[in-house]
């Protein structure tokens, strides 16, 4: 799905919360994600209009040509039998090419056309995971020039923009033709790779890869159909795009016949329209193409966890099967039940696993919404008791994490009541009318300073109380500035957490300053940011829906937790409230090490 138009960056929209807010009046606090990542303020309904109006010009166009070409014109091929949509199920097979010991990717990306501004966020997206493999270089397709994949281990092309019609096509020849010379894994997600078989030769292109991206289309039968589901590794993976936003997934037309190498279908897209299924993502020699661009509308089930994996064969291809769980305990404060933090330590202590505990220093009611309308404020000095099950904890096994200053802003609702816990405090965000959580922007006055002002008064409240210095971090409500970010992450050595990555953050060039991705990791990534950031992939308890976000209870954590087995050396990353009984903490660690998982420390990362 893919591009954006200035107006659009206007309209508020937001697809991506790495973290939504908490329920009003749930207690002190939720840090519950919401269940989807994406976009903000980019109008992918006019992004999906333009790309499918484009593929039916491309359309027409070829079939105006066929109907003016004459059989002879084309004797020359192999014969063939070409069907859009196949039934057939192939094996999994890895990338022909062995990757470089220390890998580098080279991300190239679109930046022309109405919508030219989404190639950018959709790179930055592809950036983050190619970042858990070694070092990587984001560039505009435009800039381009011959020879440029050969320094680099593999190349990813994000084709955002449909070059057709009135978009002229803006990818170098250059590109074209050393992406079908070179041996090094090249993985093309959604448009133009119809212009590359035309640019370098049709003929050449479908006797080296057995299909041809001139007569695949985004429809079938003449609609794009509902594709909800894509299978890959036996999981069943979930596709879910609102009406209207759909911009179609490629089907590739596979050629048989004297002369056409096999195409191996790694991916199995399901149209529910009419049971037909054909390669969402497929791999002959060594072009790996994906019929879409997969980064928004996620969810911790979605199809987005196959192009995880699938960058391994690519970067990684002899890494060894690995799948660890990694769990937080969440929003504990000064105002925190001492007995329960005990409780779950227990627990925790007698299953053998190491946790983090995400700590906020100073709890502050600054309207007494919780406290008959007296404002109230705690630091851990002021709870020594709270303090001693903090410590009991660290020593049986927990992970002291930073969980922000205050967790709130000022005396405002950002978004409910500026209460610690329940409301953001690096980034400003309401409700508005249909009970969505709407993010607006940096909060007044978002600097360095003012970040690192916040991340200092932690780090003391911490120390004055004899805790020690944490070295994780999580951001409230996994919100936060590009400028927030940095500094924050100047101060720990790893974040753990879902993050929102900004427009301009590669080109300088920013659409607005709240325009963005939302994203969250199978694994350990070094992002755009420079900065380590630790999974956290299955979400988190929540027996209440709130905010349009269903509940999500210890069933749900588990089959996100299956889905992700997809990813070769993949996590299940969760959080858990130490408010809620044990008993779905239990259910929950039970489900996900019958999977086949091993809780690890987040300090082992």
């Amino acid at each position: 799905m893919l591009l954006l138009l200035i107006a659009a960056l206007l309209s508020g929209t937001f697809l991506a919360a790495g973290a939504q807010a908490a329920p009003k009046g749930h207690g002190h606090g939720h840090e519950n994600i919401g269940g989807k990542s994406g976009l903000n303020r980019v109008d992918l309904k006019g992004w999906a209009k333009a790309q499918l109006k484009a593929d039916d010009a491309r359309h027409d166009k070829k079939r105006r040509k066929a109907a003016a070409t004459t059989l002879s014109s084309t004797a020359v091929l192999p014969a063939r039998t070409a069907s859009t949509v196949t039934r057939q199920a192939t094996l999994l097979q890895a990338a022909d090419v062995a990757a470089a010991a220390d890998p580098s990717t080279l991300v190239l990306y679109d930046t022309a056309g109405p919508y030219g501004q989404l190639g950018e966020l959709y790179a930055m997206a592809a950036a983050n995971l190619a970042g858990h493999f070694g070092t990587v270089t984001a560039k505009p397709v435009q800039q381009y020039t011959a020879g440029l994949v050969e320094s680099y281990s593999a190349v990813i092309y994000i084709g955002s923009t449909y070059y057709c019609c009135d978009v002229p096509d803006a990818v170098p020849a250059a590109f074209y033709q050393d992406a079908s010379t070179t041996t090094k894994p090249v993985l093309w997600m959604g448009a133009n790779i119809w212009n590359m078989a035309n640019s370098v030769g049709v003929a050449q292109f479908t006797q080296k890869y057995g299909w041809d991206p001139t007569t695949s289309y985004y429809e079938d039968g003449g609609s794009i159909g509902t594709v909800t589901q894509v299978t890959y590794k036996n999981q069943a993976l979930t596709r879910k795009i609102p009406a209207g936003q759909d911009g179609g997934v490629l089907r590739p037309n596979v050629l048989t016949g004297p002369g056409y190498p096999a195409v191996t279908r790694l991916a199995e897209g399901l149209d529910t329209s009419n049971g037909h299924t054909f390669g969402w993502a497929v791999r002959s020699s060594n072009l790996t193409y994906i019929g879409e661009i997969p980064f928004a509308y996620v969810s911790e089930n979605d199809r987005i966890i196959a192009l995880e994996d699938l960058l391994f064969d690519a970067l990684a291809p002899a890494t060894t099967e690995r799948h660890r769980a990694l769990l937080r305990l969440e929003d504990i404060s000064p105002d925190s039940d001492p007995a329960e933090l005990r409780a779950m330590a227990d627990y925790l202590k007698s299953q053998n696993i190491a946790y983090g505990i995400n700590v906020i220093p100073v709890y502050t009611d600054p309207n007494g919404t919780y406290n008959n309308g007296v404002p109230q404020t705690l630091t851990l000095a002021q709870r020594p008791q709270v303090v001693s099950a903090l410590k009991y904890m660290l020593a049986r096994g927990a992970v002291l994490m930073d969980h922000g200053y205050t967790h709130q802003y000022g005396n405002v609702a950002n978004p409910y009541n500026g209460v610690t816990g329940d409301d953001f405090e690096f980034y400003r965000a309401h409700v508005d009318a249909s009970d969505n959580v709407v993010y607006d922007g940096p909060v007044a006055g978002d600097s360095t300073i003012w970040a690192q002002g916040r991340v200092t008064s932690a780090l003391a409240a911490f120390a004055a109380v004899g805790l020690p210095k944490p070295t994780l971090w999580t951001t409230p409500h996994y919100a936060g500035s590009a400028t927030d970010y940095k500094a924050i992450s100047a101060n720990f050595s790893a974040r753990l957490e879902r993050s929102l990555y900004f427009s301009g953050t590669l080109s300088g060039n920013s659409a607005g300053p709240n325009v963005f991705i939302g994203q969250f990791f199978p694994y350990v990534v070094k992002d755009v940011y420079g900065t380590k950031v630790l999974p956290e992939n299955i979400g988190n308890y929540e027996p209440d829906a709130y905010n349009n976000h269903p509940a999500r209870l210890p069933a749900d954590l588990i089959a996100s937790a299956k889905a992700n087995l997809a990813v070769r050396d993949g996590f299940a990353s969760f959080f858990y409230h130490p408010y809620y009984p044990t008993q779905p903490l239990k259910d929950t660690i039970d489900g996900i090490r019958a999977l086949g998982y091993t809780f690890v420390s987040p300090t082992s990362l």
